[in-house]
């Protein structure tokens, strides 16, 4: 098949050339390439639609019945593609829940290696506690706040702290600390 621009540009090397008949002949001979170019586009398009698709069982279909039916598979899709993502989203928002269906919130959990305590306290956004009462609770149980961090996720608040003892000789009492905290968020 014959590229439009190429034939564009020999009909402007014609015209320079002078040749008005010639003009009206390359004029037929563009428009007859267009036509057979927008031909074979709509013969790609309808075969692309599936058999299942047509709506009409027989062979021959007109140009205006090839494009409707290629319109109405293609808004099909479309409303396939949105249902799959209404699907796919309602599934995220159960997986989500499912993990914290499990959990009561606020988790608390203390870690305690030697010297070092590690606190993970998960609440929600909504169950407001005050910070520095886990950290008085802390330094009265006689721990050094090394490192706290927190981060937002949804409607949940992740809080991690990182504290030492004051003294090695007095240590620090997990199970007590642990208790205290409990009383303090829930």
């Amino acid at each position: 098949m014959l590229n439009i621009t190429h034939i564009q540009e020999e009909e402007k090397m014609k015209m320079r050339r002078g040749g008005r008949a010639d003009c009206r002949m390359e004029r037929k001979t563009v428009e007859k390439y267009r036509r057979m170019h927008m031909k074979s586009l709509c013969l790609k398009l309808s075969s692309i639609i599936p058999k299942e698709h047509r709506i009409n069982s027989k062979n021959v279909l007109t140009l205006n019945e090839s494009l409707d039916q290629a319109i109405s598979y293609i808004k099909k899709l479309k409303e396939r593609i949105e249902n799959l993502k209404q699907r796919r989203l309602t599934w995220a928002m159960r997986a989500t829940n499912g993990v914290t269906v499990g959990f009561q919130l606020p988790i608390l959990e203390v870690r305690h290696r030697d010297m070092d305590l590690e606190i993970l306290l998960i609440s929600r956004v909504s169950k407001r506690f005050m910070f520095h009462e886990v950290i008085n609770v802390l330094a009265e149980e006689g721990a050094d706040v090394v490192n706290a961090s927190f981060s937002t996720v949804g409607d949940k608040i992740f809080n991690t702290i990182h504290s030492k003892a004051f003294s090695s000789r007095i240590g620090l009492e997990a199970s007590r600390v642990s208790e205290r905290l409990k009383d303090l968020v829930q």
